[in-house]
């Protein structure tokens, strides 16, 4: 009862796009089952691969054209065409993040690792990061399974396992990490006034969305600090929510690629949902009615008029790839939105058809059961990723398509 009071409180190819004015998937055919070009990683073992690249030169608000449909995450930003070669995924990335960065979040600072110390007492993990303005402490419990390990690990918003049934993850061995992101950041921060303010006291427009993925990168640095003392399996981690913490997971998910799944349950508006489509629905969390301490004050500026919004999230969660992605709605919530969620989901897994991929991406959408409270219907797309991603199982089928109310 304790965590479901607690969540409560805290509430494609070019052609494979959405129409966000009508709200359909636009009937234009996509290969089925491409193969994929070589190789494709399950997981890295860098924060960002996609470091490096050139910075973009951003368009001032008033020259934003209006881009209707969702936008394809295929486009160079420059406008000089397009490429679906997994070769050309990073700079694709690197744009989408420089994008998102600008124009919604704020900038997720890196950190030298020489700034970091970290160690394990009692089961729980202490880092401590430090720059020339300030000192930050995150301590997250560890719930260790029996043995020795190394094991693999989810790390929980709030909870080792966040709000997905913990029996799920402890009979399969799988340790659990419990992200306190108060730490970081609080709910509704108060600007320049948060723990992370301490640290980058210059960087006061950063939204939560910025600043929590930035902690949770955090613990896994101090694991690899930590290295084999640490008994977690660094290939094989999960981030997980609810609500908008699963907002929280995704943009962990999409900011880290040293995390091998991510699960978004129930994320909303401003999560997986595309700002485009919850623009034509009911009383749904808009980019207008979303909470401003979560982003950018400055997005404001796209509260009537969404359309000129460079990137939107099915992009964010096309970011996850090729790494796992599983997303979880709702639809007993209007404010979920989870028309919004069911149509970038889908737009988002196009991405993962292109390089042949598509079964490390699924989405699963039903009613019937309270927020944030895993059905029992829903168990087994859970345990089917787990299975594959964290425990390596390539008998398993992640083919996961399920929202039969939107199709």
């Amino acid at each position: 009862m304790a965590r479901i009071l607690i969540y409560i409180l805290m509430a494609l190819t070019s052609q494979a796009i959405v129409s966000a004015k009508s709200g359909e998937q636009l009937k234009i055919e996509s290969s089925q089952n491409p193969a994929p070009e070589k190789h494709i990683p399950l997981v890295y073992d860098r924060e960002n691969t996609a470091a490096g690249y050139p910075e973009l030169k951003m368009k001032d608000f008033e020259e934003l054209p209006s881009i209707p449909d969702l936008p394809d995450p295929f486009a160079w930003a420059d406008g000089s065409g397009r490429s679906t070669q997994f070769d050309d995924w990073q700079r694709h990335r690197s744009e989408i993040i420089q994008m998102l960065f600008h124009y919604e979040i704020g900038k997720k600072q890196e950190v030298d690792k020489k700034q970091i110390s970290a160690r394990i007492i009692n089961d729980t993990l202490t880092v401590d990061v430090s720059t020339a303005d300030g000192k930050l402490t995150l301590e997250a419990p560890i719930k260790y399974p029996e043995g020795d390990g190394p094991f693999p690990a989810i790390i929980g918003i709030g909870f080792p396992t966040g709000s997905l049934p913990d029996e799920i993850f402890e009979k399969r061995g799988i340790a659990g990490i419990a992200f306190n992101f108060t730490q970081v950041m609080s709910h509704t921060q108060k600007r320049g006034e948060e723990p992370i303010n301490r640290l980058y006291p210059d960087q006061t427009d950063m939204g939560a969305y910025c600043a929590w993925p930035w902690g949770i990168s955090r613990i896994i640095d101090a694991l690899e600090i930590l290295g084999e003392s640490s008994r977690i399996d660094l290939s094989h981690i999960a981030v997980s929510g609810c609500s908008f913490a699963g907002k929280m997971a995704l943009f962990a998910g999409a900011l880290d690629e040293r995390i091998a799944l991510t699960i978004a349950q129930e994320p909303g508006g401003g999560g997986v949902n595309s700002w485009r489509v919850s623009e034509t629905l009911g009383n749904v969390e808009t980019l207008a009615r979303t909470n401003y301490a979560w982003f950018k004050e400055s997005m404001r500026r796209f509260s009537d008029c969404v359309d000129r919004l460079p990137i939107d999230h099915h992009e964010v969660a096309a970011l996850i790839a090729p790494r796992a992605l599983l997303v979880l709605g709702n639809t007993d919530y209007e404010w979920l939105a989870e028309r919004s969620n069911y149509e970038s989901s889908k737009a988002a897994r196009e991405v993962w058809k292109t390089f042949g991929i598509a079964d490390r991406m699924g989405y699963s959408i039903t009613g019937g059961h309270p927020h944030c409270q895993l059905p029992l219907s829903q168990y087994p797309e859970v345990e089917a990723f787990v299975d594959k991603f964290l425990l390596g199982k390539t008998n398993v089928d992640t083919n996961v398509t399920k929202a039969p109310m939107f199709e």
